[in-house]
């Protein structure tokens, strides 16, 4: 199998690489380093310092390369930042997505995989109930509506050409190289501040009132994984969340994070 990953120098993309690397496959990343780092990218990989913004590097390197697969990891991925800067957010993530799109079908890639978002795509989601696939989409933020955007594009270039696809909605990833001064990174965030003798703080939220927010929290070697079998057609649907299933609030977290460190 020979599997291009994009964003392959982050937090989840160095993990599909280095799990594909395991299984024998060869591996191509491609990522413009603006928040991955060189050091992620495992040995044995490919390297290709693109943006994917750029039309002519994406399709130089998709060519060069020739995978049967891409996994499309790279983004834009702060829901602040879609605020402030929207046009910047759909420029990455909407015409970005577009153009490895257009590269991987000019170049016989057989399967695209993208990395989209649960609890971003389903928006508000009230106490105690969970969202599954079928759960109508309700993205409240540039970010969500740019990831939801790409799915339905998908669906056009699997009915146009043939290109077989699937559709990964994470929830809360945590695992080694998380950002921990990331905004969606609790889990990193928390374990720096322990680490580092600092106390840690749960605000209220209206969701569990003062045990914080709720979430699903979900290792990053088993979004690799889904990855994985993805690239093999082993997935059951074209749209899974990747989830434990299990609420976990802040407090129950932070209790649990203290406790082990």
């Amino acid at each position: 199998m020979r599997i291009l990953i994009t964003g392959g120098a982050g937090f989840i993309g160095s993990h599909i690489a280095e799990q594909a690397l395991t299984q024998g496959w060869s591996v191509g990343v491609l990522d413009n380093l603006a928040t991955g780092k060189r050091a992620n990218v495992p040995d044995g990989a490919e390297f290709f310092e693109v943006d994917i913004r750029d039309r002519e590097g994406v399709f130089a390197a998709i060519r060069l390369f020739q995978p049967e697969v891409i996994s499309h990891q790279a983004a834009q991925a702060s829901v602040a930042v879609s605020v402030k800067q929207p046009v910047f957010d759909a420029e990455v993530n909407v015409i970005g997505s577009l153009t490895l799109l257009d590269a991987a079908v000019e170049c016989g890639v057989v399967r695209f995989l993208f990395a989209s978002t649960g609890g971003a795509i389903y928006g508000e989601i009230p106490e105690g109930v969970q969202a599954p696939e079928s759960t109508p989409p309700n993205p409240l933020s540039p970010y969500a509506a740019a990831k939801f955007s790409v799915e339905n594009y998908l669906r056009c270039y699997q009915k146009e050409h043939g290109l077989k696809v699937n559709v990964l909605r994470y929830a809360n990833v945590y695992g080694p190289r998380q950002d921990p001064h990331g905004e969606a990174g609790v889990v990193a965030i928390f374990l720096n501040r322990l680490l580092a003798g600092d106390s840690i703080r749960v605000n209220a939220r209206r969701e569990a009132g003062d045990d914080g927010c709720v979430r699903d929290y979900v290792h990053v070697r088993d979004c690799a994984r889904a990855n994985l079998a993805a690239a093999a057609g082993e997935l059951p649907h074209e749209v899974m969340n990747i989830a434990t299933g299990q609420p976990t609030t802040t407090r129950t977290l932070a209790e649990t994070l203290q406790r082990l460190t």
